[in-house]
């Protein structure tokens, strides 16, 4: 296996300190003791990451190497220890609350809408039409 050059091995320690950054403890923060209680928050983190490397095989003499990596950290809620006793009390993420709020009025919105327009019609296809209406037949 070849020995990876200066650059790669700097990208590789990174990555390698990233990976071994995101576990347990990295979740569950510091706890913080009040009143006799003692309170521990709990994250959720989430990442991702991928790279790439050319050659110049494709025949445009080009070389080339790339990489990304993406990490996510959101609060979830806390757990409350104090008199013999654990809780549980999640975090309530507002902005998503909001957003799904919005879609369900979004989709209620254009149901009834469906809704009106199928009333309607229905409507107009059961409406009596006026005698003067009428189309004439070939006996007339």
């Amino acid at each position: 296996m070849a020995k990876p050059d200066g650059m790669q091995s700097d990208v590789l320690e990174v990555l390698r300190g990233i990976v071994d950054g995101v576990k347990a403890g990295t979740v569950f923060g510091a706890p913080v003791s009040h009143d006799g209680m003692i309170i521990l928050p709990v994250a959720r983190i989430t990442g991702g990451g991928g790279g790439g490397r050319g050659d110049g095989s494709n025949g445009r003499g080009a070389d080339g190497s790339g990489g990304g990596l993406g990490l996510s950290a959101r609060p979830v809620g806390v757990y409350v220890i104090g008199d013999g006793k654990v809780t549980w009390s999640p975090a309530v993420d507002v902005t998503r609350v909001i957003l799904g709020g919005q879609l369900v009025g979004v989709v209620a919105l254009l149901t009834l809408r469906m809704l009106f327009k199928i009333f309607r019609a229905r409507q107009e296809r059961s409406r009596p039409q006026p005698p003067g209406d009428a189309e004439p037949t070939m006996a007339e």
